[in-house]
């Protein structure tokens, strides 16, 4: 087996507006195994600003790790705490290999082309035009419920633009997503003035690593507290339990490539769910390779929920696959082959 890696940036489709600023590309490393028969591809996708990975050392951490692999045939010891992409990238290698199918990790139903996976409606943040076309566009489309990011416009604006959603969808499901963009000072006003629109929940409405202001916060909101940010930091088992029972949030939010892999994404479940916790999965902006892997694990552990996986189709030159979306729900096509072709010729 020879192991290589390459890097690839990819372009979105729209200025993606968040409170922590504007993405336009996004870099991203994939680790490809070959063997005789079979290629298999894992995505080492890390979210500048939000991961706890040293992003400027990714490049020289693969090729140390494809040099030790070629001489060897297995994977050498690394900081994995420090390089939780790296490590989801290497472990969804390992499951593809384990089942001898390239992007095959967790057969099941969904990979079969027999199930769905129900997501929610991403809104992403813009004008109140931009942002209501992207309600009416998901709600057409099917989606279950809308997730929007807020905070990147006035809190004034987007009060309007909820007051216009409720007005013309009174019974669509609604998610908030802060990314951290409230003040302590002022985050509970802010939460009392947005319950008046039936929010199911909002994530992350401070920045991380604020524990005391949180629990304030998620005591006495009028809405459900989903914490996102604030889980990325934390790696001991021990210290999921003591953030989670401090804290107690409503939900957690889990993105399996900023929290090292499916492994270390299943104890934050494990522990969330030993104290009555909701959860759900999210992507993170993954191209098609990393989002294939990630739904494949999410039908795996929790096939009936809403969740926050990404549709395929942020980015100008994704990497064609067998996802497509239908209804609100995102599937896999077994009859459709993978298109690697842009990255082999240059792995």
């Amino acid at each position: 087996m020879k192991l290589t890696y390459i890097h690839k940036q990819f372009y979105f489709n729209f200025p993606a507006y968040t409170s922590r600023g504007t993405m336009l590309e996004r870099d991203c490393w994939f680790l490809i195994l070959h063997t005789d028969t079979e290629k298999y591809v894992g995505e080492c996708a890390p979210l500048p600003g939000l991961s706890k990975d040293a992003i400027g050392q990714i490049p020289g951490l693969l090729e140390e790790i494809c040099s030790y692999f070629n001489q060897q045939q297995s994977f050498p010891a690394f900081p994995e705490e420090d390089f939780p992409s790296v490590t989801f990238a290497i472990e969804c290698l390992q499951l593809q290999v384990r089942h001898a199918r390239g992007g095959i990790l967790y057969p099941s139903p969904f990979t079969e082309g027999k199930k769905g996976i129900a997501i929610n409606g991403l809104i992403w943040a813009g004008t109140r035009e931009q942002v209501l076309s992207q309600v009416e566009e998901k709600i057409e489309k099917g989606f279950p419920c809308i997730k929007m990011k807020i905070g990147a416009l006035s809190f004034a604006e987007e009060l309007d633009i909820l007051v216009s959603i409720r007005k013309k969808y009174p019974d669509v499901e609604i998610r908030l997503d802060a990314n951290g963009a409230f003040s302590p000072a002022d985050a509970l006003l802010k939460l009392e003035q947005l319950s008046q629109f039936n929010i199911h929940s909002i994530e992350q409405p401070i920045a991380p690593g604020q524990w005391p202001e949180m629990k304030r916060i998620c005591e006495q909101s009028p809405i459900p507290i989903a914490l996102d940010e604030e889980l990325i930091l934390i790696v001991a088992n021990d210290e999921k339990i003591q953030l989670l029972d401090y804290i107690r949030p409503a939900y957690i939010i889990l993105k399996p490539t900023l929290l090292g892999g499916f492994l270390r994404t299943e104890a934050w479940i494990k522990a969330a769910e030993s104290i009555q916790i909701g959860w759900w999965v999210t992507s993170a902006l993954e191209s098609n390779v990393g989002l294939n892997a990630i739904a494949q694990w999410t039908y795996h552990i929790a096939p009936n929920q809403v969740h926050g996986l990404g549709t395929g189709r942020i980015y100008k030159n994704n990497i064609p696959s067998p996802l497509w979306l239908e209804e609100g729900k995102i599937f896999f096509r077994p009859n459709k082959t993978w298109n690697f072709n842009d990255l082999f010729l240059k792995a």
